[in-house]
């Protein structure tokens, strides 16, 4: 059975065969939109198909239930470090480079190009990559810590890591989250470099570290999955 083979039951739902699974399991995946079907290894096609069949609904619940994409394009509103901003494109043909601002509520492109959409998403990778790099060394000093590095990474689902070796991890689309949100993830990766587990000191650190602990986590729990939707 391949992915094709499911288009039936909907034409977001995409087969993956794993050899870690231990069960089937149904995975949304919202950056690429679709429905996967994790199915163990040595599981039967069939029943995979049917299991499919038994959550058709749940399939396409979630699947209905995404936010609708929003492109860098001319006139879209992107929030970017807790504020709306309005994509605002100068196009000429004269320039021999792009030039984006980040002003009060407006992203400012000035550019060459018909579509400065990668230029636009480049652009922002550089200001999280700034913004969350910059917010982790100031935690990880609060507690006496050094952070070995920090990667920015378009991941699915994980929004961050913190690896044994002080090596820390964020989703670049943090920046696209409320001030209090992305403030509440870099506590938590920084709160692991003292524990590397989710005890009730763990949470304690992280509640210490955090602007708004309760409402920024309330909020990636819940809407963290809509920060997918921008740029695509």
């Amino acid at each position: 059975m391949t992915k094709t083979e499911l288009t039936d039951i909907h034409p977001c739902l995409e087969l993956k065969v794993s050899s870690r699974a231990k069960r089937m399991r149904l995975r949304l995946d919202s950056k690429n939109r679709v429905i996967n079907l994790v199915m163990p290894k040595r599981a039967s096609l069939k029943k995979a198909r049917e299991f499919a069949l038994d959550h058709e609904e749940w399939i396409k619940d979630k699947l209905a239930a995404l936010p609708a994409p929003v492109p860098f394009t001319q006139g879209s509103i992107i929030p970017v470090l807790g504020q709306d901003r309005h994509v605002h494109i100068d196009c000429d043909t004269t320039l021999k480079s792009t030039r984006i601002e980040l002003k009060n509520n407006e992203i400012s492109i000035s550019t060459n190009k018909k579509d400065p959409a990668g230029r636009i998403t480049r652009f922002l990778k550089k200001e999280s990559r700034d913004t969350l790099t910059g917010l982790a060394h100031e935690k990880a000093a609060q507690i006496g810590k050094t952070i070995e590095s920090v990667q920015i990474r378009d991941t699915k689902s994980r929004w961050g890591s913190c690896g044994p070796d002080g090596r820390i991890s964020f989703s670049w689309r943090l920046i696209f989250a409320p001030w209090g949100a992305m403030d509440y993830v870099v506590a938590h990766e920084v709160a692991h470099l003292i524990h590397m587990n989710h005890g009730p000191k763990f949470w304690a650190l992280c509640t210490e570290l955090s602007e708004d602990y309760s409402t920024g986590k309330k909020w990636m729990r819940q809407n963290g999955h809509s920060l997918m939707k921008y740029g695509t």
